[in-house]
């Protein structure tokens, strides 16, 4: 009951539900299981085991799954039994095999778009910094690290640690980077207290869940009391940026740009604010140096970490290293910028309708077949 083999599948008794049923590989000769997860050994003269697996992420298996689960309400598993008494269409091992080859190649040509996708967007995204005179991405060092600072450890990340150490730096491009301090002001929003509960002036705010790396989160909008009088300082204007002051430490400093979207709109001290002058700087321009590997350099090394989070505060903001090109520039920066994500983009679509298509292909050959025989 606790040992698998190579072609065994192995699900899980909690989450099968939801698609946690995986095959032992070639590589592994004996694997060792609890009893939450049960092991299944299909029988090889009738069933391929990666075509069992296939169809068990189909819906209709998955809603036969939650329905055969038992037990306390979060808690329910798929005991063996109810698992064995799942009734599935069994074709021939050859169509099987059809079957498998053709999804296979599906999948196999779409994760190729995928990958041209991120080569493509990584060479826009390189391009982009060449220009400003951003230095590559150091290798990292290839040795380990014996002893770090508990403080300054990506959540016992090696290469976190690594990271760290070897900061980027600008080259000698042709725009000198200034703080960014110098052609914008950075502010904090509103401290949420008892005191501003939403009552006579109630305003709509923003919080660090709605601001997202390069787009805003509007599905859900809290309020908070701010007077009249306090309204001019607090207001959110179109072309504000907004950062995150604290998050896990990947996506600390994550932003989006504010375009009016809600009217008296203000936003929580957790939220920075940097009110740019847009004559110098564009706020889409500001927004593609913080998520490059400068920006997110910078706030990495500046960040101060607990457990598994870190913030940023607004002195370290300004600070930020930010090449100014002409506003001419900026903008055909961008546009090419935009056109390799664009690129990479419809790739990625490709790649999502294929996945999609193939699915389809896989679920409509196996149940328009009427034979159904028990696992």
């Amino acid at each position: 009951m606790f040992a698998a083999y190579p072609g065994d599948l192995v699900f899980s008794k909690i989450d099968a539900r939801n698609g946690a049923i995986g095959i032992i590989p070639d590589d592994i000769q004996k694997a060792v299981v609890t009893s939450e997860y049960p092991v299944f050994v299909p029988e090889h003269d009738k069933m391929r085991p990666l075509y069992l697996r296939h169809l068990l992420q189909a819906a209709h298996f998955r809603t036969d799954l939650k329905r055969k689960a038992s037990g306390t309400s979060g808690r329910k598993r798929i005991t063996p039994e109810n698992f064995l008494s799942l009734s599935v269409p069994l074709p021939s091992l050859l169509e099987q095999d059809k079957l498998l080859t053709s999804y296979s190649a599906a999948l196999e040509q779409a994760k190729q778009l995928e990958s041209e996708a991120d080569s493509i967007e990584s060479e826009g995204r390189q391009a982009f910094e060449s220009a400003l005179g951003v230095a590559p991405q150091p290798q990292l060092p290839n040795r380990p690290i014996f002893i770090a600072a508990f403080k300054d450890i990506d959540r016992w990340s090696h290469s976190g640690v690594l990271g760290d150490i070897t900061p980027q730096q600008f080259a000698s491009g042709p725009w000198p980077p200034i703080p960014l301090g110098q052609v914008g002001k950075v502010s904090y929003g509103i401290q949420k207290c008892p005191a501003n509960r939403p009552s006579t002036h109630a305003r709509p705010y923003l919080r660090v869940a709605n601001v997202q790396r390069g787009f805003l989160d509007l599905r859900e909008i809290k309020y908070i009391n701010v007077p009249d009088e306090e309204m001019p300082k607090l207001r959110l204007e179109s072309g504000d940026v907004l950062l995150c002051e604290g998050n896990s430490p990947d996506l600390v400093g994550r932003c989006a740009i504010w375009r009016d979207e809600i009217k008296d709109c203000v936003h929580q001290n957790h939220v920075l604010r940097v009110r740019l002058d847009q004559s110098q700087l564009l706020p889409e321009f500001v927004v593609s140096i913080v998520n490059s590997s400068h920006g997110q350099a910078y706030f990495r090394s500046k960040a101060k970490r607990t457990t598994n989070l870190a913030s940023i505060n607004s002195k370290e903001v300004a600070g930020l290293p930010m090449p100014v090109p002409p506003i001419t520039d900026q903008a055909e920066l961008l546009k090419a910028l935009n056109l390799s994500s664009e690129c990479a983009q419809t790739k990625r679509l490709e790649a999502k309708q294929l996945r999609f298509a193939a699915w389809e292909t896989f679920e409509s050959a196996l149940f328009e077949a009427p034979k159904l025989v028990a696992a």
